[in-house]
């Protein structure tokens, strides 16, 4: 994840890290509420249950995870995506405990 710049959260006062202009700044805590609610399609529930600090580190797996409970339904490339960011966070995890070992 590349970090342009920080910007102060739209509804509180903490620092957030924009990956792009065009990006509203919000952090995990304000938008937490958006996140709970209920996911009944098994596929989604297994597709959504990942470790709470990845949702953390990235404001696009919030976003998505936020549009499906909203509307109930995201594209076969929001899927796509979704997952590719979620391997690109385990690897920078991994990469980080092998420089640390």
């Amino acid at each position: 994840m590349k970090i342009l710049y920080n910007q102060k959260c739209a509804r509180c006062p903490k620092m957030v890290p924009i990956i792009s202009r065009k990006q509203f700044p919000l952090c995990y805590n304000c938008q937490k509420k958006e996140l709970q609610g209920e996911i009944k399609d098994p596929k989604m529930k297994k597709l959504f249950d990942i470790p709470e600090e990845y949702y953390m580190e990235s404001p696009f797996l919030r976003s998505i995870k936020s549009y499906y409970l909203k509307f109930n339904k995201i594209s076969d490339k929001q899927k796509e995506f979704f997952k590719k960011t979620i391997e690109e966070i385990k690897e920078d995890k991994a990469k980080k405990l092998k420089k640390e070992a």
